[in-house]
């Protein structure tokens, strides 16, 4: 009996040892008037596309996805939608990352020479990219971080089976809480991965059943999601620190970077604290020995709320360009959710 084999382009990209599947193809136009309009769409008609592609056979829950979209913007070269095992964010770092280099890759944003700026769009509305590019290789990106700022400063809860844990709160994309790796007795290296998501689960658990967070702008955006572990900084030069750090963003699941937003918060942290100056840089490196690079950049007032503005610079390398083929006949292949967004001209084969 024939039936219809149903393709989706990929590339798969990592940005600092997280993987993100960008999809550049197979996908019909989705409604809606912007970006976010279209995620939102996505998310209540369509999740099925995201669980598809995180969870097995095609996946797992560790990657990302990111849906390359027309933008709405004329000004943007192409707009992403990021899908993560925990849902849909609004922005993400090492997602830009890669989406920027994927773009560059497939030709949607050709490559030249030296430096060279451009837009794109992601739910959160325009970011600028600039891109390096040495011998026709993507030698690095670095990309805004969102307007980040600290919500809670320093407080304390009592985690069962840990005791009382010290924590600030920061948004940066998403709603991290910031701890002090050493104080919970972390030096932050691989060994410690199943350790790490152990405590940051409980302590995040505890966080969500005590209290909500709310943005100045978006209002109630859900329960915090994320838990960025701190090390200790060290001062590499005038204006320029790193750090051991690692992200915690789904029960099981640690960064296998440290994250664009999780530097973005570290950024907001150390400025609430009074200790960085404009142009300063953090480097954050992660339990696999790779790095992102924070630059804090300025403040702007927001309302009444004054909000730090930094970019954060990493590198993506390609790992795959594949087709991967559905079977609607494929009982590992239950959600139907996915079936109406795929193009429908595609062809039909025995």
């Amino acid at each position: 009996m024939s039936h219809p084999e149903l393709k989706i382009r990929l590339m798969d990209t990592h940005a600092g040892g997280d993987v993100s599947r960008i999809v550049l193809g197979g996908i019909e136009a989705l409604p809606g008037a912007t970006v976010r309009e279209r995620m939102h769409y996505l998310r209540d008609n369509a999740d099925g596309l995201r669980k598809l592609l995180l969870d097995e056979p095609y996946g797992i829950p560790e990657m990302s996805v990111d849906l390359i979209v027309p933008a709405s913007d004329p000004q943007a070269a192409a707009g992403y939608i990021i899908m993560e095992v925990m849902g849909y964010p609004i922005y993400s770092g090492s997602n830009t990352i890669c989406t920027a280099t994927a773009v560059m890759e497939a030709g949607l944003v050709p490559k030249r020479e030296g430096r060279q700026h451009f837009q794109l769009e992601s739910p959160a509305g325009l970011v600028q990219i600039e891109a390096r590019v040495e011998n026709d290789v993507v030698e690095a990106i670095t990309c805004e971080g969102l307007p980040s700022y600290i919500d809670t400063y320093r407080h304390t809860i009592r985690v069962p089976g840990i005791g009382n844990v010290t924590y600030s709160v920061a948004y940066s994309g998403g709603f991290y809480a910031l701890v002090d790796a050493t104080e919970l007795g972390f030096s932050l290296v691989r060994e410690e991965e199943r350790a790490l998501s152990e405590c940051a689960y409980r302590i995040v658990e505890a966080l969500q059943a005590e209290r909500g967070f709310t943005h100045y702008t978006l209002g109630d955006v859900g329960p915090l999601p994320f838990l960025h572990f701190m090390g200790p900084e060290e001062t590499v030069a005038d204006g320029f620190y790193r750090s051991r750090s690692t992200t915690y963003v789904h029960p099981g699941v640690i960064c296998r970077s440290t994250t664009g937003t999780g530097t973005s918060a570290r950024l907001a942290l150390m400025h609430h604290e009074g200790r960085l100056r404009p142009g300063d840089r953090l480097e954050t490196v992660s339990l696999r020995e790779t790095g992102f690079i924070g630059q804090f950049t300025g403040t702007r007032k927001e309302g009444q709320q004054t909000v730090v503005e930094n970019t954060i610079t990493g590198k993506a390398f390609v790992l795959a360009h594949s087709d991967i083929v559905l079977n609607p006949e494929d009982p590992m292949l239950r959600d139907d959710s996915v079936y109406h967004i795929l193009e429908s001209h595609q062809d039909a084969v025995s």
